[in-house]
């Protein structure tokens, strides 16, 4: 498994439009809701009028948005740490 650190490399628009896809999750679960960087953009109240594209090119924007951590085979997406669900998909 390869660490990419998204903070500093944060996933492009097009593997971030992957990503959401394989989740089966809605854009906004990719949203790090409690972070500074989404606080100080007050991207609470700016998400419900974004469209998807905008969504996705913002959290391209800056990695902080990102909820972490993002796991991903390729074939299956996590994102977060939710113990239950991390093990339900990854196993120990």
């Amino acid at each position: 498994m390869d660490a990419v650190h998204i903070k500093e490399t944060p996933p492009s628009a097009e593997q971030l439009k992957e990503l959401i896809s394989l989740s089966g999750l809605e854009i906004k679960k990719w949203f790090n809701t409690s972070g500074e960087a989404y606080k100080e953009m007050q991207l609470k109240d700016k998400l419900p009028q974004m469209s998807d594209d905008e969504k996705i090119r913002t959290l391209a924007s800056n990695g902080m948005l990102i909820k972490r951590p993002v796991v991903t085979d390729g074939k299956k997406v996590t994102v977060g740490y939710k113990p239950e669900v991390y093990e339900e998909v990854w196993g120990s």
